[in-house]
């Protein structure tokens, strides 16, 4: 797979440049490998129906490639989407993902978010014992009373426990901080003693009140966890997962009967940056958490997932021409257009971010040569913009194109507008025997629209 998979990169970028991708105008594209993300959400399924034979809503975080024409894809391929804002539940709506397919999460969701979310129908994890009261007004149900006018179980709805569309009411579902601890990158650890997310569950008295907020809401259905997104092992999201079943069940039986029907585990699979290899693996995954919570998946409960990085991450690359070289301090450099605006966690935190860089020559193919220990730098004004430093490579030259690889999941989308530098075009592609064909997905930002969403409009407006 992976052998297959670089075979593919390496004749999209030399038909990328062969058919004029990058040009003057246009020094930096991002690739997207269609078949590539095809095939990871075919794992993600198929791991977890090799696993449970409950019902499993797969939702995409959105965050990690909010590019309507991906969700869409996603879509078609059985990937709801997970959403953490009103631009991103748009965004899902636009591809035509359908509200019973998408999940709200924010740890800030205001009345009006929350509102369009129960009239649409969009599941809706709350972050806090807040957010429920502020749930219980929208919805006039109170506590207690089970009669909330947009909430309903999902019995007959064909899907299973919690995952159907019901009698036309959102799932709802209460986020669990697990604080099972920090994973290699503190800033994505979501679970630790003090994280933002959730309740958490460890503190003081918060479990005697979670169990109390369920059961005055029976509508309340779900649980929801999510432990990080890198930099964590298998073991320890499992664990979190495991935290929230036990309340799950603990729920249930101080009900006296199956209320929490639905589980969301979040996603977080760390991503491989090291190598063309995907590991750990989805049916890693799946199998370390039914070895770790074999209850979870004896049928009694419906899942939720939330992955992002792990789907796309693999399939994206982004290309830059090199525009010049130099050396300094015996060291030489090469100044490309892709820099902090397109790897902007990469250049800031280049020890928990690194990229792998590959060189290729002016025509597109792979570059040979000795390897020379160099920079590849980027546009921005400021001396830390560089995708790789001290990296050794065949010796760069102008007109020569570097790739930077695992880029499909934050990168390329998630612009940073330093420098009033443009977001690039991103490009779809598929390579088969009849050659490579491309599809844009999101045109290159023009100098033009840059001004226009910098008040070019209103140049006298403080005048």
């Amino acid at each position: 797979m992976a052998h297959l998979a670089s075979d593919r990169r390496d004749r999209a970028v030399r038909a990328a440049v062969e058919q004029g991708l990058l040009t003057e105008t246009d020094p930096v594209v991002a690739l997207i490998d269609i078949a590539g993300i095809r095939a990871s959400a075919a794992a993600l399924r198929i791991a977890f129906e090799e696993v449970t034979g409950a019902p499993v809503l797969h939702a995409f975080a959105v965050k990690a490639a909010p590019l309507v024409p991906v969700l869409r894809l996603l879509d078609s391929e059985g990937i709801g989407a997970e959403v953490a804002s009103p631009g991103e539940s748009a965004l899902a709506l636009a591809a035509g993902v359908r509200p019973e397919r998408i999940v709200l999460d924010s740890p800030a969701k205001t009345r009006a978010e929350l509102t369009e979310a129960l009239r649409l129908g969009i599941a809706v994890n709350a972050d806090s014992l807040q957010e429920l009261d502020r749930i219980d007004t929208l919805t006039g149900a109170g506590t207690g009373t089970g009669t909330g006018t947009r909430t309903a179980s999902a019995a007959g709805s064909g899907l299973g426990p919690g995952l159907g569309p019901g009698s036309g009411g959102s799932r709802l579902g209460l986020r669990i901080n697990a604080q099972i601890g920090a994973g290699a990158i503190g800033a994505l650890s979501t679970a630790t003693a003090t994280s933002k997310f959730g309740v958490a569950l460890c503190d003081e008295g918060a479990r005697e009140r979670v169990v109390r907020a369920c059961l005055d809401r029976p509508w309340l259905t779900r649980l929801h966890t999510h432990s990080g997104s890198q930099g964590l092992g298998l073991e320890l999201m499992a664990q979190g997962v495991l935290a929230v079943y036990e309340l799950a069940e603990e729920i249930n039986a101080a009900a006296g009967r199956q209320q929490i029907d639905t589980v969301d585990i979040g996603g977080g699979l760390p991503v491989n940056f090291a190598s063309d290899e995907e590991d750990p693996t989805f049916a890693d995954y799946a199998r370390t958490l039914r070895d770790a919570v074999p209850g979870l998946f004896d049928g009694r409960y419906g899942l939720v997932t939330e992955f992002g990085r792990s789907l796309l991450a693999k399939h994206g690359t982004v290309l830059a021409r090199v525009e010049y070289t130099k050396t300094a301090g015996a060291r030489p450099i090469a100044l490309t257009h892709a820099g902090v605006q397109v790897a902007t966690r990469t250049v800031y935190d280049p020890a928990s971010w690194p990229l792998r860089i590959a060189a290729y020559d002016a025509k597109g193919a792979p570059k040979t040569g000795a390897a020379v220990v160099q920079d590849i730098a980027g546009p921005a004004c400021f001396a830390g913009d560089l995708l790789a430093e001290a990296r050794e490579l065949p010796l760069l030259e102008p007109g020569d194109t570097v790739a930077a690889l695992d880029t499909g999941a934050y990168y390329f989308s998630s612009h940073y507008a330093y420098n009033s530098l443009a977001r690039p075009g991103v490009h779809g592609f598929l390579a088969d025997a009849g050659g490579v064909r491309f599809t844009t997905v999101r045109a290159p930002q023009t100098v033009a629209e840059i001004v226009a969403e910098s008040g070019g409009d209103r140049p006298d407006a403080l005048l």
